[in-house]
């Protein structure tokens, strides 16, 4: 069973896994490649687009799904496990099991095809998969919060090259977004209003923005941590991501494919982290405004930012929207047929 313990004093997790858990690394098949599907566990949910048609379809005993676009399956070494153990400690050395449920989303068949590269379709069929299996994990027992991420090249964590996401629960809120939420809801109290519209109001037009569609703006955030870090936010008020319409998800496909493949030209291809910001789906949390966060991998922190976490950023922000802004709109005008 995988254990979750916090720092002495301050509000800081860490998952331990358990003894058998071993970073897996088989170059010579990659198990997320059609034909492959044996060396995983039996898809949860396999997505089939067939003459324009979504079917939503499952593994059984007699039968595995060929002929896949995203396909969703537990993931076979997870950081945390949905065994129930009963193994607490409280002060002054604080610990409970790390419950909960780690699935991956491949997010298309083909090895070769990086996230920046996909298509507007093949992006809108992922985030419709990860919108409805998000949904369903908050139906799942002690389950607080589901966090969407994915970890793209050596530098950002991942072992295997082929594209995929990560769904992963807690029985917590994670401290990046407890933190979040708790400010704005903060600054809510304070001055009456959303601090994330306020940001997008502030950003609209000026020298740190990205890109923009009709329902979504990317920034380079005012105070990035990372080289070319960059933000998407949704323009209107929305705290909940399981409410997007169909239009929306079109929309936030063509500013991913966009700012990503803009960034995986401008940058040569980085590794990179991206992450879901997502309010938690319980009625008492604090709710925050959801958008993403992406961070290229481009060098390693010193002292300065491991031990004091004090970020030094030798790319500001406004020179970060200069070069991204004109790969991104370069992007988007290929997607959409202008140049």
């Amino acid at each position: 069973m995988a254990e979750l313990r916090k720092d002495y004093i301050l509000e800081k997790f860490v998952v331990l896994p358990p003894d058998s858990y071993e970073v897996k690394n088989d170059t010579k098949q990659c198990p997320y490649c059609p034909g492959n599907e044996s060396m995983t566990p039996p898809s949860v949910l396999s997505l089939v687009v067939k003459e324009g048609m979504l079917q939503r379809l499952s593994d059984n005993e007699e039968n595995i799904i060929e002929n896949w676009d995203v396909r969703v399956f537990p993931n076979s070494n997870p950081v945390v496990t949905s065994v129930n153990e009963n193994n607490y400690r409280d002060k002054p050395l604080y610990s409970e099991p790390a419950y909960g449920y780690h699935y991956i989303v491949v997010a298309t068949p083909n090895h070769q095809e990086n996230l920046p590269e996909l298509s507007i379709d093949k992006w809108s069929n992922v985030l419709l998969v990860l919108q409805n299996y998000l949904s369903h994990l908050y139906t799942k027992k002690s389950v607080t919060y589901v966090s969407i991420f994915v970890n793209s090249g050596i530098l950002s964590g991942s072992d295997i090259e082929h594209a995929h996401f990560h769904l992963m629960t807690f029985s917590m809120i994670p401290p990046i977004i407890e933190s979040e939420a708790e400010a704005s809801n903060r600054y809510l109290n304070e001055n009456g209003n959303c601090p994330a519209c306020n940001i997008i109001s502030t950003e609209s037009g000026g020298p740190r923005q990205i890109l923009d569609t009709e329902s979504y703006i990317a920034i380079s955030p005012w105070a990035s941590v990372y080289p070319y870090e960059f933000w998407i936010y949704p323009k209107r008020h929305t705290t909940s991501f399981s409410k997007i319409s169909q239009k929306e998800f079109t929309d936030l496909a063509l500013i991913l494919r966009s700012t990503l493949g803009g960034m995986d030209k401008v940058l040569q291809k980085p590794s990179f982290n991206l992450v879901f910001h997502l309010s938690p789906e319980k009625k008492n949390s604090r709710q925050i405004h959801w958008h993403i966060e992406v961070y290229p991998q481009l060098h390693n922190w010193s002292g300065l930012e491991r031990g004091f976490g004090v970020y030094v950023n030798h790319v500001s922000p406004e020179k970060s929207a200069q070069v991204l802004g004109s790969a991104a709109r370069k992007e988007f005008g290929d997607v959409i047929g202008i140049k």
